[in-house]
């Protein structure tokens, strides 16, 4: 991993010349713990935020943060003088995949609070501003108010629930209402082969077709700019049967088949899109 950390910094040495906020950056991703860094290698932290144009001082909103494998990164980069909003799917999505348990579900009544106060454990003395909301109850005093969204690895539930609540719709209309105007989407999905059939791709497995993102993103208004390969992985070809989340980090059909695993972790992580859309 040392290897990987000091390659990442070489690539910086040009850039991080010129640029404060490269070097910022550059510590930053230094700075994660090892099994952060270790992810590198597939989601390319560095070029991925240099590619939405995410600089310190913003206000960045994410969507779906988790358990903050981005935020953390965000919150040190975007520093004292920027924020970091996280979005959740809404309430009554959850009982739709069907393994939640009640008592999970009860608890994301308190996402909002719960969060911001898990994300305050993760700043530091210069760190990003925090606060949160769900996705179909945004505050209204959010509107117009920040510089960049990301939908990194958070639009196939989305779109596998459109049809059963326009949780796609709703997500994309409230990604426009809170962008200033100029400001940019960033989508990094799982994405489906062109010649998969669209059941496939539906998002119940992981994976989207681009054309179908696309198409989404500019129904609710969004200008496409274009995309990077930077998150691309040839290595993986699913079979018509196969999810995304049989890949690392998940793992979730090899846990018990070693030779399946180690054959799973030769793909990698998945085959990714990388797009940018901007508010009019």
């Amino acid at each position: 991993m040392r290897t990987l950390v000091l390659a990442l910094l070489a690539s910086l040495a040009l850039s991080a010349t010129a640029q404060t906020d490269q070097q910022r950056l550059a510590r930053v991703l230094i700075e994660q713990p090892e099994e952060t860094q270790q992810r590198y290698y597939f989601r390319h932290p560095l070029q991925t935020l240099n590619f939405f144009e995410i600089e310190p001082g913003m206000t960045v909103v994410e969507a779906l943060p988790g358990d903050g494998w981005y935020s953390k990164i965000l919150i040190d980069y975007l520093g004292s003088e920027g924020q970091l909003v996280g979005v959740d799917y809404a309430l009554d999505m959850f009982p739709k995949f069907g393994f939640f348990s009640e008592e999970r579900i009860k608890a994301k009544e308190t996402w909002v609070a719960d969060w911001t106060k898990q994300a305050n454990g993760w700043r530091g003395d210069d760190s990003a501003e925090i606060s949160a909301f769900v996705f179909g109850s945004m505050p209204e005093s959010a509107r117009n108010s920040a510089d960049r969204i990301l939908f990194i690895r958070a639009m196939h539930n989305l779109a596998r629930f459109e049809k059963d609540g326009g949780y796609m719709t709703t997500a994309l209309s409230n990604a426009f209402d809170v962008l200033k105007s100029g400001g940019i989407m960033g989508v990094v999905q799982h994405e489906a082969r062109p010649e998969r059939d669209d059941k496939f791709a539906s998002g119940a497995r992981g994976y989207l077709k681009k054309h179908y993102v696309i198409a989404q993103a500019e129904a609710a208004g969004f200008k496409y700019i274009g995309e990077s390969d930077i998150n691309r992985n040839e290595a993986d070809i699913p079979g018509v049967d196969e999810m995304v989340w049989r890949l690392p980090p998940n793992l979730s059909t090899s846990r018990e088949d070693p030779r399946l695993r180690l054959r799973m972790m030769s793909v990698g992580e998945s085959n990714r899109m990388t797009l940018k859309f901007r508010k009019p």
